[in-house]
């Protein structure tokens, strides 16, 4: 019998719902595609990786001062419109 997924890391919708824990196992160790139409629609991950892909990597602050744009002497001319009014 032929399996539903296209690869080891990647699956059918019907696949993944007959099979979820084992979709949960491989995301273990690598990221597991999720097809609708044929077309990829979700990744499943193992929740450490989640973790390292969303930490945050220093402050706004931080992430300004190492801009490439930092004292490029910008000429940013700010709008001096009138306000909206916020009923509209």
């Amino acid at each position: 019998m032929q399996s539903s997924r296209q690869d080891d890391e990647s699956w059918t919708v019907a696949s993944a719902k007959a099979k979820l824990s084992e979709v949960i196992e491989r995301a273990q160790s690598a990221p597991q595609t999720i097809t609708r139409n044929g077309k990829p629609s979700v990744v499943v991950v193992s929740a450490e990786e989640w973790q390292r892909k969303t930490a945050r990597k220093g402050t706004l602050a931080e992430f300004l001062m190492e801009s490439p744009l930092r004292g490029a002497d910008l000429d940013l001319e700010r709008q001096h419109d009138e306000p909206r009014d916020p009923a509209l």
